[in-house]
């Protein structure tokens, strides 16, 4: 993994991992509902955020070198972004 990525990918788990805790006590606490569905948002964009920081990893790292590679190998990799971009669309 590229160092900065990575940096920025486990400080965006542990803001995740906050917001998670926070709508937990919210949870027990039962405090109103709408408050809770948007720290939920919150989170939901914050994984948003992790994605990208993850597919810009892979497209630098891992797909670079497999284009680079070339026959199957660039097949491969334009079947992983193929997928990638399937389940973004089906969850997103």
């Amino acid at each position: 993994m590229i160092d900065d990525i990575k940096k920025r990918a486990l400080h965006r788990t542990k803001i995740i991992e906050g917001q998670l805790r926070g709508i937990e006590k919210m949870i027990e606490n039962e405090d109103y509902c709408v408050d809770i569905i948007t720290l939920s948002l919150a989170v939901q964009k914050s994984l948003g955020s992790l994605n990208k920081l993850l597919v810009e990893n892979h497209l630098r790292t891992h797909v670079t070198d497999m284009y680079e590679a070339g026959g199957d190998q660039h097949d491969a990799a334009v079947a992983e972004l193929l997928r990638i971009f399937e389940l973004s669309n089906n969850r997103g």
